[in-house]
């Protein structure tokens, strides 16, 4: 193959990467040349350390020169500073003249040192920018602008000193605004960054201040500010340089809100339809100018997505604002809210179109969103009151039948003002979250919302329409059935139960007004959430137990029972809630069905609490009920709870027999805890004594043993000596020593509470020598028989020992 056909043909088939894989490459390939570098430092660090102790650097025979003072400041912020001072100090020094040395002079020395002074200042950056002198033509352009001010002030105070501040201000900013800009725009200024903005700040307030000459009032001020806003919109969605866009974008929001904030005030305090729309139309300008700067900023760069989305939310909120406050003026104050969220909704309609980008489509989008939002807050006192103003009743049941729905629910509350278009509102926003909410990820959140304000506006209805009282109950408890029917059949599942519960809630506290609602009521919904129990047990099953309590409660209060015999009524619970959890087993709801039927046996103990005799009865049949679930091999240690319900019963009777013998509260105690340890000893005799016998011994003989010493007859103390002498023969027969210390222990503080008296009697009768002498005997006959009492020692510990 000849040479002039192989190159071809080798460039055609040498291979060139994409771009991006050339770019990892060569990242690779410096992550390589830099981890070689370190190395290699790392390296020669070692060899300097290495070579320390044998290289010296060469000595200066001289003296040592003076390290140079490193510099606090550059030279282009030294620079920059003196160009800055010179620039201010010069416009102070013109400022002085025109404003103190300026009447010295005559008309044609005024005009000729003004003008030539700013002609000169305007012209010398000129040839500084050809030098490449650009921070001092900054300097001396800004002396020039400044100059140009002084000039208006000094020609009005000399030739236009009759015409008024605000035209004239008008028209001097517009005139300097155009010289500026013209300035800016000079073929040899362009370069210059200050004119051009300068500019656009003096072009803030021709408008402004031509309002003000022209007494436009209100309205013609705030169009001036939205038409200098749209204005600036305009020079910062075109102009290219970016001082300027950055001053027109400032320009832009700051004047745009000021004119927003006074049309939307304007259209608040509208007195009537004429004003509202004017007020409107300034709203509406405002939206547009918005509107137009996201659609544009919607199109332009990533980064501009974020303000676009927030004009585009600003715009579709100030369209609201404008139609609402045009209805408000031609409506009563009752239909703010429900105009405001209709014109809120209707931007929905908006999206539909395909022409609009997507950043304004989703600010549009939260706009509506926020305004359904604030409306939804507005109806939320509403929804507050008809939940929790029944709460009410719980003082004051059976007091009486109210007038209405409304009147049930504010016994203790106030009833929001202007509250009648409350379940328009609630039933809007739910129709609006199921019907146009369709996207995958949203749905099921917007689902759940719909049916939350479906429930709110059905149970706010009889309270608005002042529907009769029982018509209110019956409208709550078919929500309650209906919202519980969703949490059984539907995907929604927590959230119809949770609103569910709180509707029954209610509806339990709003029976409470009359007695045969609230008989009514408690029945229906024990069998309602009984029923659904089959699917939802684990929440509606102790739900069903609380209203059966709550029904026991009120059975018993409808027959004038007494609280305690109202409470062996409300002992059906708990013993359902046994026999139930004994049924389910395993289950979820077993748990929550037993801490319900035990907050139930609390209930029933404090309703007992007033009677001794009934509550020894309803602490029994606590225990019996809690013994019958200790039976289950996963219940056995609220065995425990039996015995204490069974003993707290023992002592309750007798306690209500008036019963101070210590020994008919101790023995219930003792002979049971002395059988359990005899048995335990039995099947494990590895046992301790002290675990198996000593609480059941100590329950009896300490507290004996105390009553005893403060006991002035034999009796007591002779039976206590008794028994504890039966305790220390038991111990030691058997080699236990729980048994032999307790018994002998008791046993010897009951011979010395006998012996006490005569001790004392014997101590007054001896000298006063004679006890600390017959002390000194002691320890001489202990210190003679020291060895062999310590043999006695060992023996008898090595006997206890043995003993288990």
């Amino acid at each position: 193959m000849s040479r002039r056909v192989t190159q071809p043909t080798l460039q055609g088939m040498t291979h060139i990467p994409p771009p991006a894989e050339e770019l990892r490459l060569l990242d690779a390939e410096l992550r390589q040349l830099d981890a070689r570098r370190a190395q290699l430092l790392a390296r020669r660090a070692w060899l300097v350390a290495a070579l320390q102790p044998k290289w010296q650097a060469p000595q200066q025979t001289g003296p040592r020169p003076a390290a140079s003072p490193r510099p606090e400041a550059s030279a282009p912020s030294v620079q920059n500073v003196l160009l800055v001072l010179g620039g201010v100090l010069l416009t102070i020094a013109a400022m002085v003249f025109t404003l103190v040395s300026w009447g010295h002079l005559g008309i044609t020395g005024r005009t000729l040192v003004l003008g030539a002074v700013t002609v000169a200042a305007l012209a010398a950056p000129l040839p500084l920018l050809k030098r490449g002198l650009r921070s001092t033509a900054e300097s001396v352009a800004g002396l020039g602008l400044a100059l140009t001010v002084l000039d208006a002030v000094a020609l009005h105070e000399a030739v236009f000193l009759e015409t008024p501040g605000a035209p004239y201000t008008a028209v001097a900013s517009a005139l300097l605004a155009a010289l500026w800009t013209a300035y800016g725009l000079l073929p040899g200024a362009t370069d210059l960054r200050l004119p051009r903005p300068a500019a656009l700040v003096a072009a803030q307030l021709p408008l402004f201040f031509w309002a003000i000459a022209a007494d436009a009032g209100s309205y013609g001020l705030t169009a001036a500010l939205l038409a200098t806003a749209g204005f600036d919109t305009v020079v910062a969605l075109r102009t290219t340089p970016g001082s300027v866009r950055v001053v027109a974008a400032i320009g832009a929001y700051g004047v745009g809100a000021w004119g927003a904030l006074a049309a939307g005030l304007l259209t608040w305090t509208a007195s009537g339809p004429s004003a509202a729309a004017r007020a409107a139309a300034l709203v509406l300008l405002a939206s547009a100018i918005a509107l137009a700067a996201a659609w544009q900023g919607g199109r332009t760069a990533a980064r501009a997505n974020g303000q676009a989305l927030g004009l585009a939310v600003a715009s579709g909120l100030l369209v609201v604002v404008a139609l609402g406050g045009t209805a408000r003026s031609l409506l009563p104050e009752l239909w703010t809210v429900p105009a405001h969220l209709a014109f809120g909704i209707a931007l929905l309609a908006v999206l539909r179109l395909d022409r609009l980008p997507d950043t304004v489509r989703r600010g549009l989008a939260w706009a509506s969103g926020a305004v359904q939002a604030l409306s939804l807050l507005w109806a939320l006192p509403v929804v507050g009151v008809v939940v929790l103003g029944p709460l009410g009743w719980a003082s004051r049941a059976w007091t009486g039948t109210p007038a209405d729905a409304r009147s049930a629910v504010t016994v203790d509350v106030t009833w929001p003002p202007h509250a009648e278009a409350a379940p328009l509102v609630l039933a809007a926003v739910a129709a609006v979250l199921a019907l146009a909410v369709r996207d995958t990820a949203w749905r099921p959140k917007a689902t759940a919302g719909a049916l939350g304000l479906a429930w709110a506006t059905a149970i706010t209805l009889p309270a608005v329409l002042e529907l009769p009282y029982v018509a209110g109950l019956l409208i709550q408890g078919a929500t309650a059935v209906g919202t519980l029917t969703a949490a059984v059949f539907q995907r929604q599942r927590l959230t119809a139960l949770v609103l569910a519960l709180g509707t029954s809630a209610s509806l339990a506290c709003l029976a409470l007004a009359s007695q045969p609602a609230t008989l009514t009521v408690l029945c229906v919904l024990v069998a309602l959430f009984t029923a659904a129990s089959w699917r939802l047990a684990p929440f509606t099953a102790p739900t069903a137990l609380a209203y059966g309590a709550a029904l026991a409660v009120a059975i018993g209060s409808a027959a004038d029972w007494s609280p305690p015999h109202t409470a062996l009524l409300v002992l059906v619970v708990p013993a359902a809630a046994a026999l139930l959890a004994g049924r389910l087993g395993d289950s979820q709801a077993t748990v929550p069905v037993e801490a319900a039927g035990a907050t139930a046996g609390v209930l029933a103990i404090a309703l007992a609490a007033t009677d001794l005799p009934l509550l020894a009865t309803v602490l029994a049949l606590c225990g019996v009920i809690t013994a019958g679930t200790a039976i289950r091999t996963d219940r056995r240690p609220v065995g425990y709870a039996a015995a204490a319900l069974f003993l707290a019963a023992t002592w309750v009777r007798l306690a209500g027999w008036e019963v101070d013998t210590p020994e008919a509260y101790t023995l219930p105690v003792t002979i049971p805890a002395l059988l359990v340890g005899a048995l335990r000893h039995r099947r494990e005799p590895q046992t301790s004594s002290w675990t198996a016998y000593a609480p059941g011994l100590a329950a009896t003989l300490v507290p004996s043993l105390f009553a005893a010493w403060g006991d002035p007859h034999w009796t007591r103390p002779l039976l206590l000596g008794v028994a504890a002498l039966l305790v220390t023969l038991a111990g030691a027969r058997h080699h236990l020593q729980a048994p032999l210390l307790l018994g002998g222990s008791v046993l010897l503080l009951d011979a010395l509470h006998e012996l006490a008296p005569y001790l004392v009697q014997v101590t007054d009768a001896l000298p006063r020598w004679v006890p600390p002498a017959l002390a000194g005997l002691l320890l001489l006959a202990l210190g003679a028989t020291y060895e062999h009492r310590l043999r006695d020692a060992r023996k008898m510990r090595h006997f206890l020992g043995n003993m288990r």
